[in-house]
């Protein structure tokens, strides 16, 4: 199967899934994988199985450890966010879209609003990336301004992408959820303009820290890119069962 193929392959089964709340197939399979691995990146403790739990029955196994409540109302907020991105696919990327993601992933996360933080809006605190500072939260709105006219006269392709994910990553337009918008974006933006798609997993995560420090020292991005095509790969083959008959 070619990338086009596959690509029509999920957009069709995703759209027939998510309507018919089907959690057995390829739908299920990428919300649970996503979900777990995009949270995880980002300091998540639920386990791959207590995830899966929380999508297919809204509840976790039974156990004697603690659950921390922001990690389950962020991987909640991630399942949320995915299907906000399916329904959205007719459209073209743009800052309110962006916005809409981040309000799905964190209007549920009573920490974050018991902080005051903006929900489905631009930072209004600056923010650092350990020691890396990020755009200032009263020039977010310019810059992201800039990134979006910038990208949107682009012939997009991985190479563009990765260009963009990085920009994004720096300026960290949100009080918190960067990491987990800008990979929704790099998978709907892979659907939306006929990209194999894919998921950077948790294993690779100091590869993908390291990539991102390259672009903010140098502005390259080839090991984002390299990275990136592992994770197509890694994605692809998974989906393979869906495709067996």
């Amino acid at each position: 199967m070619d990338t086009s193929a596959f690509i029509h392959f999920l957009l069709d089964r995703f759209k027939i899934e998510h309507a018919k709340r089907d959690r057995s197939g390829v739908y299920g399979f990428t919300q649970r994988l996503m979900a777990y691995n995009s949270n995880k990146i980002e300091g998540s403790t639920l386990t791959e199985e207590q995830t899966a739990s929380l999508f297919d029955t809204g509840v976790l196994p039974k156990s004697e450890d603690y659950y921390r409540a922001k990690d389950v109302e962020e991987m909640n907020g991630h399942f949320l966010m995915f299907n906000k991105m399916l329904d959205t696919l007719d459209s073209k990327l743009t800052e309110d879209l962006i916005k809409e993601f981040h309000y799905e992933l964190k209007s549920g996360v009573f920490e974050d609003r018991a902080n005051g933080y903006a929900i489905g809006n631009y930072k209004k605190r600056p923010n650092m990336i350990g020691m890396y500072e990020t755009v200032l939260p009263s020039q977010v709105s310019d810059e992201m301004d800039k990134l979006l006219a910038w990208y949107n006269d682009q012939e997009i392709s991985l190479d563009i992408l990765a260009s963009f994910h990085a920009q994004y990553e720096n300026i960290h337009p949100f009080q918190d959820g960067n990491g987990r918008t800008g990979r929704m974006i790099l998978f709907r933006e892979c659907l939306y303009r006929g990209i194999a798609p894919f998921i950077i997993e948790d294993s690779n995560r100091p590869e993908y820290l390291d990539a991102l420090k390259m672009y903010r020292q140098s502005q390259d991005v080839t090991a984002l890119i390299a990275l990136f095509r592992k994770e197509q790969e890694y994605y692809w083959n998974r989906c393979q069962y869906f495709l067996t008959e």
